[in-house]
């Protein structure tokens, strides 16, 4: 039909009604059903544990008795099991994943049990308790601790083979390809009820230190880069993958220092430079220091986003907890938020579950340690070892000394002095008096350290003595001495204070440091700087643990595999009676101005 003004006319009017109408209608709808659909969300929680240490049960083997200190914390996987389940349960199994970072199969008399006495390596022999455990328990991933190369290489492949999830360790190398000799990472898929899955990557990283603390297990084997280095080169491989979530497991504290000077340019605890440096880490669960620190954020100097860090307590007294959120942003997943928390495994009872399942091998090994070696003539005790030259250290001295000098005898140093050194490992160590147990004795040496023979000259154990008494807070004379804030000055460990046996010495702690060593003597002479000794020292003091000055670089006489624990639990039993009237005396005190402490 031919268009004329009025039909124009009176359609435009039909459709300006029409269009006023629709507009009418068109507000309650942008406000209700036009608007834009809600994004689309899902959350996750990654639990953590680290420095395990091979506690399972809730249970001292060194005082057979269960654990406690005086924070009333508890230890051990039975315990972080029922927290897990707790978790699953409240977030749903699906939404929570569980790693680790190390140091796992070493620390206790279990973990000692199957690596040495009745070991996982032997032809049918056992399977390791911690793998059972952790298989048990439900672990999709751990990180290599510097502890677990302590039994040799042979003894971690074969927890690894045992291990239901993998062992990563980005940075742990074989020597001759400089590939790695482990897996880097791990990756895992998050089922959301939004479509496309989410896809968390755990790139594992342990220690650098291992180059020198394991070098006799290590060395010709393997290399241990930088974290730093390892986790810029492996971050990006894991984005180009598809990763929307990255999560670093660092057997690595995160203070920035390193307990072994410059003997590596690799940082010991190196968790906050990763963060710091190394762009698209969303959360890191840090290990290796023994500390709690329950949420901690760094800055990432590109991206100038928060990473966060957590470190659980050790030996299973907490657990971490990451809370990731995220968002479905222009066809990908972001995080956009993550928290992080702990939570304490002394609030609940230990798992049935994981108990039954290791109880026989928990049987074996408490009558393991309660094997009788030998009497002792009387009680001694750590609990002054700090700060006084205590016998049951002179134990530790004379069992290394002797050990040392039958090594050596008819060789070319056979003639020179051997002087020994050791640590208060433990200040609630004890010997008995009366019956002698192996746990007795092993828990002066809760460590797998074995023995060496250093040469070093007389100026050089000043050196040495005078580094060893930085451990000691500056106290004026006649200021009051607490000896609860003596000791572990600048945060130094009671294992790195050494005792020397052999020479007598005063430590002046009014002194600077540095200035503390004086009335230094050996055989009542003063101890000439060019005279040369041997000096028995664990492979950990002896191969740079520490950063005490000289011994690294000093000439090795000798060095056997056995662990100085059992050297000392042999040398009970041969001896079948401990006498500190025989082996005992004062070598050095605590003085101020001459005038000694205690």
């Amino acid at each position: 039909m031919p268009l004329n003004r009025r039909t124009f006319l009176e359609g435009s009017a039909a459709v300006g009604a029409g269009a006023a109408l629709t507009a009418g209608l068109a507000a309650p709808a942008e406000a209700g059903e036009a608007r834009p659909r809600p994004a689309k969300r899902y959350s996750f929680t990654v639990m953590g544990t680290t420095d395990l240490h091979g506690n399972v049960f809730n249970w001292d083997y060194f005082t057979d008795k269960e654990f406690d200190d005086k924070a009333h914390n508890d230890v051990g996987l039975a315990k972080i099991s029922t927290l897990v389940n707790q978790v699953r349960a409240e977030k749903g199994e699906c939404n929570t994943l569980l790693i680790d970072a190390g140091d796992t199969i070493q620390g206790t008399q279990l973990s000692y049990y199957y690596a040495k006495v009745d070991p996982i390596t032997e032809a049918g022999g056992p399977v390791h308790p911690m793998a059972q455990a952790m298989n048990a328990i439900g672990y999709d991933a751990a990180a290599l601790g510097n502890h677990e190369f302590n039994y040799g290489i042979p003894v971690l492949r074969k927890f690894q083979e045992q291990c239901d999830f993998p062992l990563l360790g980005a940075n742990a190398l074989d020597a001759k390809t400089l590939r790695p000799a482990f897996p880097p990472y791990s990756m895992h898929r998050m089922r959301t009820p939004h479509g496309r899955d989410v896809k968390v990557a755990v790139l594992g990283l342990t220690n650098p230190g291992i180059a020198i603390w394991d070098k006799a297990n290590v060395s010709g084997r393997m290399v241990f880069p930088g974290l730093e280095e390892q986790a810029a080169k492996w971050v990006p491989k894991l984005r180009s993958m598809g990763a929307d979530v990255v999560i670093v497991s660092a057997h690595s504290g995160s203070s920035g220092t390193s307990s072994y000077g410059d003997q590596l340019p690799y940082v010991e605890n190196a968790a906050g430079l990763v963060a710091e440096q190394v762009p698209g880490i969303d959360a890191i669960l840090v290990g290796h220091a023994h500390t709690e620190i329950p949420e901690y954020r760094v800055t990432n100097k590109e991206t100038g986003k928060d990473v966060v860090l957590s470190e659980p307590l050790k030996w299973g007294q907490r657990l971490t907890l990451f809370d990731f959120d995220l968002v479905w942003e222009k066809g990908r997943w972001v995080v956009e938020k993550v928290g992080a928390r702990v939570l304490n495994s002394n609030t609940v009872p230990e798992d049935p579950e994981i108990t039954g399942l290791l109880a026989d091998e928990h049987k074996k090994v408490v009558a393991y340690v309660n094997q009788v070696i030998g009497t002792s003539t009387a009680a001694m005790t750590t609990a002054d070892a700090p700060w006084k030259d205590e016998p049951i250290i002179d134990l530790i001295n004379v069992v290394q000394a002797e050990t040392v000098k039958a090594a050596l005898a008819g060789g070319a140093y056979a003639d020179l002095p051997v002087l020994s050194q050791a640590s208060c490992f433990s200040r609630t160590a004890r010997i008995p008096a009366g019956q002698v147990t192996i746990r007795d004795a092993a828990a002066l040496y809760p460590f797998e350290n074995t023995l060496e023979a250093r040469l070093l000259t007389g100026a050089q154990l000043k050196d040495y003595l005078e580094y060893s008494a930085k451990y000691y807070v500056r106290t004026p004379a006649g200021a009051p001495v607490d000896t609860a804030k003596l000791t572990n000055a600048e945060g130094t460990p009671d294992y790195n204070y050494d005792a020397v046996s052999g020479l007598t010495y005063d430590i002046d702690i009014a002194r600077p440091v540095g200035q503390r060593i004086v009335n230094l003597s050996f055989e009542g002479r003063p101890l000439d700087p060019a005279a040369r000794f041997v000096l028995a020292v664990n492979n950990y003091r002896a191969s740079g643990g520490g950063a005490f000055p000289h011994v690294a670089g000093a000439e090795q006489l000798w060095a056997n595999s056995e662990e100085i624990r059992n050297t000392i639990i042999q040398w009970v039993k041969a001896k079948g009676t401990v006498d500190p009237a025989v082996f005992a005396s004062v070598g050095w005190r605590l003085t101020r101005d001459g005038v000694p402490v205690f």
